[in-house]
């Protein structure tokens, strides 16, 4: 019974670990509006914009200054411009990050990673590419209920004109 339970476990594992790779290879063939070579992105981003946008790492949690931004107006991505989220969609989630509960249609695009070694829905920019942070399912249900948790050294703001 047990050698049963272990074969079946093992081969659960296996089909999981594979599907997660051919995910992975999907969303390395997709082409972007803006592309750079690593170094050309090197060139134009700092070396934490760098890490977060083009590695996928994480900015330390209450480390933006981002995240107290109530003023009216719109986070673009530090990479390439692209408009990604409109400040009356931010809220606070005490998580560290800036949060959204939506974002502009058409800014961003949707994958998935496994680096902690479970399945999350990763957030990017439609237009670059580059990684900006995880949406998970516990924003405010009094909205989509959704919470985009965003690296905030990912983006630039641009105050609505006249604020």
């Amino acid at each position: 019974m047990t050698r049963l339970f272990i074969t079946a476990f093992l081969s659960i594992f296996l089909i999981s670990c594979n599907g997660n790779a051919q995910k992975s290879e999907k969303k390395t063939s997709e082409t972007y509006e803006v592309t750079k070579t690593k170094e050309e992105w090197k060139e134009i981003l700092t070396p934490q914009e760098f890490a977060v946008l083009r590695e996928a790492q994480t900015e330390r949690p209450f480390s933006s200054d981002l995240l107290d931004i109530k003023q009216p107006g719109t986070f673009v991505c530090a990479a390439c411009g692209n408009e990604l989220y409109e400040t009356e969609h931010k809220f606070e989630s005490g998580t560290g990050w800036p949060s959204f509960d939506r974002a502009i249609d058409g800014g961003v695009a949707y994958g998935s990673d496994t680096k902690l070694g479970y399945q999350r829905d990763e957030v990017h920019c439609a237009r670059c590419g580059g990684h900006l942070g995880h949406v998970f399912n516990d924003g405010p249900e009094e909205t989509t209920g959704k919470r985009h948790c965003i690296n905030g050294i990912a983006m630039d703001f641009k105050p609505a004109e006249g604020k």
